[in-house]
């Protein structure tokens, strides 16, 4: 869309909508300091190889090394803060029902912020679980120098059921969608008359075909996101702004003015 007002314009949908799907990606964690996985030169993948550090062969090769690597990330994270965007996604889920939070982020920001049963497509990094049983282990107990070196060696912790050894709860490359999550998540957008895209690059599948599935069922599609991404030519309005300035806004204009300091 050009000569379009960006922020009044998707006000007017929501104001129009029962349903909406907020799709957020690893842009929207980045920006509490979180790396991003593909960012050139920044991304975690252009420092670490997935095949090391994210599979389920690498974890039978080498424990030690992967758990370290997640207990760096874990702390990472614990270390972080929800910033204004994620305050922003949770007060207009509480200000309006039909709204469905999806991410693909395994961190827990959107939940620190104070948004509620966030569908997580990716896992979560504090939901581990035994590799052997796949019994829940909850949150796990961090050496205080984990968030010191992603190379840390750490052993993982005994699972209490069968002795096996734990693993975090995140979806590896080669392993499926938690099948409820992908549930819920492709219901949603099939359902609903908005889908707003943040900070998501559109290239991780099958998350990226939920813009695509919405809009061709007649939902209007938009995406917030400074730069270009590969589902920008799919989207009906375009937002090039970082998460943390245009959600504020975008509450603000529809009347919660409480997230923001000032309206669009």
């Amino acid at each position: 869309m050009t000569d379009v007002d960006p922020c009044a314009e998707l006000a007017r949908w929501l104001r129009g909508a029962r349903n909406v799907v907020v799709l957020t990606g690893a842009g929207m964690s980045a920006e509490s300091g979180i790396p991003t996985f593909r960012e050139a030169h920044a991304g975690l993948w252009s420092r670490f190889d997935p095949q090391e550090l994210a599979s389920p062969a690498a974890w039978r090769r080498d424990k030690a090394l992967v758990w370290g690597w997640y207990a760096w990330r874990m702390a990472k994270v614990r270390g972080a803060q929800p910033h204004a965007g994620h305050r922003a996604l949770a007060g207009l889920g509480h200000a309006r029902s039909g709204l469905t939070l999806v991410t693909q982020n395994v961190d827990d920001l959107h939940e620190r912020a104070g948004s509620e049963d966030a569908v997580h497509l990716h896992g979560s990094l504090f939901a581990s679980r035994c590799f052997a049983c796949a019994r829940p282990a909850g949150n796990v107990a961090l050496p205080p120098d984990a968030a010191d070196s992603p190379s840390l060696r750490l052993e993982p912790p005994a699972c209490t059921h069968c002795g096996g050894s734990i693993r975090p709860g995140v979806v590896w490359f080669g392993e499926a969608l938690p099948q409820d999550a992908w549930e819920r998540a492709s219901q949603a957008a099939r359902e609903c008359e908005v889908l707003i895209a943040v900070g998501t690059s559109g290239v991780v599948q099958p998350a990226a075909s939920l813009p695509a599935s919405a809009k061709a069922r007649g939902a209007k599609v938009a995406e917030i996101n400074p730069v270009a991404t590969d589902v920008s030519n799919v989207m009906d309005l375009v937002w090039r702004a970082p998460a943390g300035e245009a959600l504020p806004l975008l509450v603000a204009a529809l009347g919660k003015p409480e997230v923001s300091t000032q309206p669009c």
